[in-house]
């Protein structure tokens, strides 16, 4: 993702904190790195498990070899994030050309998702704003105190599974296991943030009716929305 930063002088959401660099900050990694640090907002992207065609996968495959080759041992945090840095940018430009079975392109499939995230919206998770794309989803999201990103993903992810498995006769997962997510920095970076996700559908060149984005009413109250 391309961020430009031109002058900027806005407030920020209700709800929303960016990184905070006086407090402690978790780092774990899979695949992927990911930072986590109490009360911050997270941009989040997570697709289908078909959604990246062989030979993109190969190319993160090789990415990940030449990680491994260049930084053996224990990775500093600025390695972790150059190497997440290009495979999000490999990543997010396929995901656009709407590889793979794209259960979402239906409008039932994709409204199941967009309702999973706004119901945990109201008890783990604040999820400001979404947008599901045929294959893939993006959303800004805040864990509520006791809850952690990880977790409620989890747990969005299996409900929407089992639904479409329940509509296409079908069984076992569809979703790739690990997410995409950074902390948002500021309010500068979440302005990108927010008119990348609601701008996702014109990259991807999805009519209306195969795409569903929302904000939240209190941001949109603010002055906050994608256009």
């Amino acid at each position: 993702m391309t961020l430009i930063f031109d002058n900027f002088n806005r407030q920020p959401p209700p709800g929303f904190r960016g990184f905070n660099p006086d407090m402690p900050v978790r780092f774990y990694s899979r695949h992927l790195p990911h930072w986590r640090q109490d009360g911050a907002s997270y941009f989040v992207t997570f697709r289908l498990n078909d959604a990246l065609p062989p030979e993109i996968l190969n190319e993160l495959k090789s990415l990940r070899e030449q990680f491994d080759r260049e930084c053996p041992g224990q990775r500093t945090e600025k390695q972790w994030e150059e190497y997440a840095r290009k495979v999000t940018q490999v990543a997010e430009v396929s995901l656009d050309s709407g590889y793979g079975a794209c259960h979402f392109a239906g409008s039932e499939n994709a409204k199941t998702l967009a309702e999973a995230l706004r119901h945990y919206h109201t008890t783990q998770c604040e999820v400001a704003c979404l947008a599901v794309m045929a294959n893939h989803a993006h959303a800004v999201m805040k864990p509520i105190e006791g809850f952690q990103l990880e977790e409620t993903l989890k747990l969005i992810k299996g409900f929407t599974a089992r639904e479409i498995n329940k509509r296409r006769d079908g069984s076992g997962s569809i979703w790739e296991q690990e997410s995409y997510d950074r902390i948002i920095r500021d309010t500068r970076h979440l302005d990108n943030v927010v008119r990348y996700i609601g701008r996702n559908h014109l990259r991807a060149g999805l009519p209306s009716h195969e795409f569903d984005r929302w904000i939240c009413p209190e941001w949109k109250a603010s002055g906050w929305d994608f256009d």
